[in-house]
């Protein structure tokens, strides 16, 4: 799957701008639907034969995601390999823990990931740059996660 965006769940829905749902516009609806603040069945449109398929689409992506942490940092467990590579290129995990700058043991400190019995395991993302002043949109463990096992969703 592409990286889940506005404008990839704007693609799926009726682009009719009918403000059924209570927004302006589809655009509108698309944002909120990426911020979790919508539903997908909140879009009557979707429930009709000529825009079904999108609305589908979009309850199948939506159920795979489930709940998401205001940072955005998703993690699919069957994809990890344990490998540890977003331990260690974490900033605020190696600000936070000198082993993980070093790649060794970990201590309990309050990390945000830290690799448990071969898969990561996620321990505090209220400490990530997406979500701790000030924000950055800092994607470090997206880009060396080498399996695809985390995803960065939202905005």
């Amino acid at each position: 799957m592409t990286k889940l965006s506005a404008f990839t769940i704007y693609k799926l829905l009726p682009k009719t701008n009918c403000k059924k749902c209570g927004e302006a516009t589809c655009m509108a609806f698309a944002t909120k639907l990426l911020n979790q603040e919508r539903k997908v069945d909140e879009c009557p449109l979707l429930e009709e034969p000529k825009y079904k398929k999108g609305g589908e689409q979009l309850k199948e992506i939506f159920s795979k995601i489930g709940k998401v942490h205001p940072s955005g940092v998703t993690l699919d467990p069957d994809l990890c390999t344990g490998c540890g590579n977003c331990v260690t290129a974490c900033p605020v995990n190696v600000r936070l823990c000198a082993e993980c700058a070093e790649g060794g043991p970990l201590s309990d400190k309050e990390i945000l990931y830290k690799v448990v019995d071969g898969k990561l395991k996620i321990i505090n993302l209220d400490e990530c740059r997406r979500v701790k002043p000030p924000k950055t949109s800092c994607d470090v463990c997206e880009v060396y996660c080498l399996s695809k096992a985390i995803k960065i969703v939202g905005v």
